[in-house]
């Protein structure tokens, strides 16, 4: 596949990721300066040493330093670094002529569907993940997960106990819950910021 068609290629592949499934899903603007910038600039930096005589190491030392920056500098959701990644790879695809010449587009579409069905909004659509800080301190973790189970009225899957202050009489959890049938419908989709890594004082 010839350089030309690898840049459209993987034009291709970010305009959809960027704007036909981020955007829509999460409505972040600076996320989409951040991707776009990130995949062009791998592309571009892919392609300088895939016609220049470096080694490998260089190329996955690039990308090593360029992940660092990018997550040190901005806290990131899990769902967001999904999508950074996914733009970090399409990048580099798009940058290395692979042999055969139709590997390149079905991996990247390969990876678009990937991220399609795993961040679908009906995918766990009942499922909740909190940061919660409770207004009591909760020793036993049974009697936190009751607690939680009727405050948020639903089932509490997974509680992990973050900090607990005796001294302030606060608990602070990291908590997966399922909300009942009744309470999915209307809600915001999981995996959607606003139900990501969010605090919650009670």
């Amino acid at each position: 596949m010839s350089s030309a068609a690898l840049v459209t290629a993987d034009l291709v592949a970010i305009t959809l990721l960027v704007f036909g499934l981020y955007f829509p899903r999460y409505r972040r603007r600076d996320m989409v300066v951040a991707i776009l910038g990130l995949n062009v600039g791998v592309m571009a930096v892919a392609t300088a040493l895939a016609t220049a005589e470096v080694s490998a190491g260089l190329g996955l030392g690039l990308f090593g330093v360029l992940s660092i920056i990018r997550l040190r500098s901005s806290e990131l959701s899990q769902d967001e670094i999904a999508y950074y990644f996914t733009a970090l790879a399409i990048g580099l695809l798009g940058g290395v002529k692979v042999s055969p010449a139709w590997v390149t587009p079905v991996l990247m579409g390969a990876i678009l569907v990937i991220l399609f069905v795993a961040d679908h909004p009906r995918l766990f659509t009942n499922h909740r993940h909190q940061t919660i800080t409770l207004d009591t301190a909760y020793p036993d973790e049974s009697v936190a997960v009751a607690h939680l189970e009727s405050l948020l009225g639903a089932e509490v899957t997974r509680l992990r106990v973050k900090k607990l202050d005796l001294v302030h009489d606060t608990t602070v959890v990291d908590v997966c819950f399922k909300l009942r049938r009744d309470q999915g419908s209307g809600d915001i989709p999981s995996g959607h910021p606003e139900f990501a890594d969010t605090s919650l004082g009670l």
